[in-house]
């Protein structure tokens, strides 16, 4: 795909999800038609911020830390055929975080392809590690982002792994930076991603979120990576979605504990019938996932 002109990239990825008929720019606010399908292909909006994106996204943080993730440790000619292989798939989402240290792993793979045929999610990390010292606002961070990624403008910037229900107040500056950005479109939509219930009901109702990072699967708990029981997360997630906010489930197959057949189906099940989420996204390692995964969630059943 790297050598591939806007033309052939249409002609052949687009066919391939069969996208093509809705023309160029499917993800800057063409109109695409409805259908009860929830396949990961399927081109969805992302609540009220007009950015279409694939139901799935590709996950590029599987156990990240320090900068670095799975994907990214396991070199990048494994990361490089595995992005290839998920955009070839049809899949439009891309998931990242500083945290993960994936940027400049993602650089190289969309290069020279058509920037509104793809969306970038990233994520702020807004406390000092030892991996990185955040200037405390977002302005700093953001330029460092675009210029790892090679592109002007990125679709969702989240505040990274809210903790507890005082998000807004502490990272006041964040947020208000993190505005200022979106006001001078440097980024399209803002919002947090959650690791705690408190913070998510917060995020489910304050006017300054656009998007929601939230962890749900159909069994819930701390065992399987979520911050309540499945029905006192859904309750949460559905305020969220009457509030126009967008939300992309994340530990969806339980941070990879859900990993038979019938579990994945019955979680994929669970958050989209349920209407709980926009989009999920999934840490794929290998290309052989993201075909099993692309294919249970072509088996979903209303």
């Amino acid at each position: 795909m790297r050598d591939c002109t806007r033309r052939q990239f249409l002609q052949t990825s687009l066919a391939g999800a069969g996208l093509l008929a809705t023309a160029p720019g499917i993800l800057r606010g063409a109109q695409v038609t409805a259908t009860a399908s929830f396949k990961g292909t399927d081109i969805v909006s992302l609540g009220k911020t007009g950015i279409r994106v694939s139901r799935l996204a590709q996950g590029t943080g599987f156990n990240g830390y320090n900068h670095t993730s799975e994907h990214t440790r396991q070199g990048k000619e494994k990361f490089d055929r595995l992005l290839h292989h998920s955009l070839d798939q049809g899949i439009r989402f891309i998931d990242m975080a500083d945290l993960y240290g994936s940027h400049p792993f993602v650089k190289d793979i969309i290069k020279g392809l058509p920037r509104d045929q793809f969306a970038l999610l990233t994520k702020l990390w807004p406390r000092k590690e030892q991996w990185v010292t955040p200037s405390g606002g977002a302005r700093e961070e953001l330029d460092r982002f675009r210029q790892e990624l090679g592109v002007e403008q990125i679709d969702v910037c989240l505040i990274h792994c809210m903790q507890n229900d005082k998000w807004p107040t502490e990272y006041a500056r964040v947020r208000d930076e993190l505005s200022e950005l979106k006001d001078k479109k440097v980024v399209r939509a803002v919002g947090v991603s959650c690791h705690d219930l408190g913070a998510l009901k917060v995020a489910s109702e304050h006017p300054w979120v656009d998007v929601i990072f939230a962890r749900i699967n159909h069994i819930g708990g701390d065992e399987y990576s979520c911050d309540a029981p499945a029905d006192e997360v859904a309750a949460v997630l559905k305020t969220a979605r009457q509030h126009g906010k967008a939300v992309v489930g994340m530990k969806i197959f339980g941070a990879g504990k859900l990993v038979k057949s019938e579990e994945k189906e019955a979680s994929l099940k669970y958050v989209f019938t349920n209407e709980l989420v926009d989009a999920i996204t999934v840490g794929m390692l290998k290309p052989e996932e993201v075909d099993d995964t692309l294919q249970h969630m072509g088996q979903i059943q209303v």
